[in-house]
């Protein structure tokens, strides 16, 4: 399986599940090159490395004592470096700390092995492709892929590879000498947690983080047939939940979920994202999935009254201007975001989602997940995110539901789907 990576190559990467043996590929071929090529200087690199322990270090450690290679063979193990033969020397850094002044101590190193790689932000990949430039170098990936979108993933998996790019996949099923107790681990995974199985043991990317609010929610939705197909109704008004982004640079991402209440279902039928786009863009997308003015209503969170600090006009009033029904949610206070998040848990069972036009939205909830406080063991609410605006907004959705339309409903004392058609 990794035979494509011993011979030279500008970039080696092997992504895979869990088992596969890349990094022990890795740090045997470190050891190997720095046997060959005496004072061969080489960085491992990981993008957070609050200590060695966290660093590749250990395991090529292990791996010389396995070869019983030594000083007698010019490898001498320091607390904080490995000096290989010929005055060669191998360190061991986290990519977080560097500066674009840092990074130059780096040059004239030929060997750059990113472990976890999955991790690494295009400001850090940005920083060490033209840093790591001797001629002869290489710069190493190995990583579980997280998410396609992930820089790693968008460099080296994406339509076109850098040039002298060498990609490989690898999986506990190409290891000849994977272990039993490894073996029992992923035997007790598929049985266990199903979900997670691919994105651990196969490689695939995660669509469902491990300990995300919604986890087990979408777990069922899918078991149960609720992700899959789902028609509009024609008859229906199309409801549009967003929440708000805004422009330029620093702004978040603009998101909405359209979905129609029918009975006791909701139907999300799309979702749209877009970061740093004027309302125009928004409308526009509205404009080609047919949700005009006289079909789609839009709902808002209570700062879609604010006025934009650019173009001086809110949310609200610039989608009434456009002829659509509004709604401003009121500021639901302290606690507001994990309010959306028991809503949404409650409303889970009776939403149904057209699978083709909202993985993006899938997505997001299935990464939507727990800021914590390691060293307390405490949580500190939702992160905030690439996956919190997705959120956010299907949250909306659920409190909608909950609050003014089924208050409404029993006040009345009207069936639920008889009065849903407005």
């Amino acid at each position: 399986m990794f035979q494509p990576l011993l011979a030279p190559a500008r970039y080696k990467a092997a992504f895979g599940g869990r088992g596969s043996g890349k990094s022990h590929f890795f740090a045997d071929l470190l050891i190997d090159d720095s046997m060959r090529n005496k004072g061969l200087r080489s960085v491992c690199i990981r993008e957070v490395q609050k200590s060695l322990k966290e660093s590749a270090k250990r395991l090529i450690e292990d791996k010389l004592a396995e070869h019983r290679l030594g000083e007698a063979d010019g490898f001498k193990v320091f607390s904080d470096v490995i000096k290989t033969p010929g005055d060669g020397l191998t360190t061991f850094q986290g990519m977080q700390d560097h500066t674009a002044e840092s990074i130059k101590s780096l040059e004239g190193y030929k060997r750059a092995w990113c472990e976890e790689a999955q991790s690494l932000s295009a400001r850090s990949l940005s920083l060490l492709r033209p840093t790591i430039r001797a001629e002869g170098s290489e710069i190493w990936f190995s990583w579980n892929p997280r998410r396609k979108t992930d820089p790693v993933d968008a460099m080296l998996r994406g339509e076109s590879l850098p040039t002298g790019a060498m990609v490989v996949r690898a999986n506990w099923s190409d290891n000849p000498w994977f272990p039993s107790v490894l073996e029992q681990e992923r035997q007790d995974c598929l049985r266990d947690d199903p979900d997670q199985y691919p994105h651990i043991w196969e490689g695939d990317y995660a669509t469902v983080l491990a300990g995300a609010y919604y986890a087990r929610h979408l777990a069922e939705a899918r078991a149960q047939g609720r992700i899959g197909r789902v028609a509009a109704d024609p008859l229906m008004t199309i409801r549009l939940f967003c929440d708000i982004g805004g422009t330029g640079r620093q702004a978040d991402a603009f998101t909405i979920w359209a979905a129609q209440f029918i009975g006791r279902e909701i139907r999300v039928l799309n979702y749209y994202e877009a970061v740093g786009q004027p309302i125009g863009a928004h409308l526009e997308w509205c404009r080609t999935q047919g949700y005009t003015p006289a079909r789609a209503q839009f709902w808002l969170p209570h700062d879609g009254d604010s006025n934009d600090k650019v173009f001086d006009v809110s949310y609200a009033s610039a989608l009434r201007a456009a002829g659509y029904s509004v709604e401003v949610v009121p500021n639901q206070g302290k606690g507001a975001a994990m309010n959306r998040v028991e809503a949404a848990r409650r409303r889970f069972p009776m939403v149904w989602f057209n699978e083709a036009t909202t993985q993006a939205g899938l997505d997001a909830l299935g990464w939507y997940h727990e800021k914590r406080d390691e060293a307390r063991n405490v949580g500190l609410g939702p992160d905030h995110d690439w996956s919190s605006h997705g959120a956010d907004s299907y949250g909306l959705m659920c409190v909608v539901y909950e609050e003014p339309i089924v208050k409404e409903a029993e006040e009345r004392h009207v069936p639920v789907g008889s009065w849903m058609a407005v």
